[in-house]
């Protein structure tokens, strides 16, 4: 139970570090910085940090495969990595023009488009039990969003990007139970953060050396890193091996409320009762789906 306590804390801050990250950028956007320089310093930056921190983490990997082997499986992760890179073009881009709020609602859209990607690639059946948390969740997001209000008026490039966002980062949650598991977690996030920064210094190459604005490497770049690429991962995989996917799943949920309160707290945003009764729905939604596998060890 102790483990289980240690590990549940230690998800509920690696949520809670994502929750809190969009409002930095936003603030970041208000510094006078873009797009393309806030995920390219937060990715090389980050991918920095994994660099340092592997080659200070002793565990070997994969020692069953030959050059040839590891190389493959190396590739595939940097692949798969290139998700990354286009989740935070995405969903940063969608923040430019949408509140926090509705940014993460449309992120954790990922909820009920991972089922329908496992039913189409894993053949997984819809069961009645996600057939119902796909709906709360719709509802949840019709409440969360705001669009009950006659007056509420949309970006709709931000909710296109924000639905981008959702996509890409199912693509990563699939890509990242899937590829190369024999790697140890900070060696693969480490492969899989190289392609989220090939992915972003593409989109960044025009920019790169002619506007770009290095100013941001001396604050929000590291702030961002750290809370959106460094501590994260350090905390899921240290804390997830100690609990159910099922009860990681549900505490990493905290993510949504974090990141509504952040926005009401640093921001300003505007909250109301509807708001968070929509958010309820979500969470719900969630656990619903998660419950069963979220057995105490």
């Amino acid at each position: 139970m102790n483990q289980l306590v240690k590990g549940s804390i230690l998800v509920a801050l690696a949520a809670s570090c994502y929750g809190t990250l969009t409002s930095f950028v936003k603030l970041s956007y208000k510094a006078g910085f873009t797009t393309v320089e806030i995920t390219f310093s937060q990715l090389l930056i980050g991918f920095l940090g994994f660099l340092v921190i592997n080659s200070f983490y002793n565990k070997r990997s994969m020692v069953d495969l030959n050059r040839t082997q590891l190389n493959k499986k190396r590739l595939w992760l940097v692949l798969a990595g290139f998700s990354i890179g286009a989740t935070s073009i995405f969903y940063y881009t969608a923040v430019r023009y949408i509140t926090v709020s509705l940014g993460i609602v449309l992120l954790m859209q990922s909820v009920w488009i991972s089922a329908l990607v496992d039913l189409v690639i894993n053949k997984v059946p819809l069961t009645r039990r996600k057939s119902i948390a796909i709906l709360v969740v719709l509802i949840g997001t019709m409440l969360a969003s705001d669009v009950w209000q006659q007056d509420q008026t949309f970006d709709l490039r931000g909710i296109g990007f924000g639905l981008l966002a959702a996509l890409s980062f199912t693509v990563t949650l699939f890509t990242s139970n899937n590829v190369a598991l024999n790697f140890t977690s900070v060696t693969r996030s480490k492969w899989m953060l190289l392609g989220g920064l090939i992915v972003v210094s593409t989109y960044a190459s025009r920019e790169l050396f002619t506007d770009f604005n290095y100013e941001v490497f001396m604050l929000w770049g590291p702030v961002l890193a750290v809370f959106g690429t460094i501590l994260p991962p350090l905390f899921f995989t240290t804390g997830m091996p100690k609990v159910s996917v099922g009860l990681g799943a549900i505490v990493s949920s905290l993510e949504l409320p974090v990141a509504v309160f952040m926005g009401y707290l640093i921001l300003g945003e505007e909250q109301n009762l509807i708001k968070w009764i929509g958010i309820v729905c979500i969470l719900t939604a969630i656990f619903i789906m998660n419950y069963k596998r979220a057995k105490l060890r």
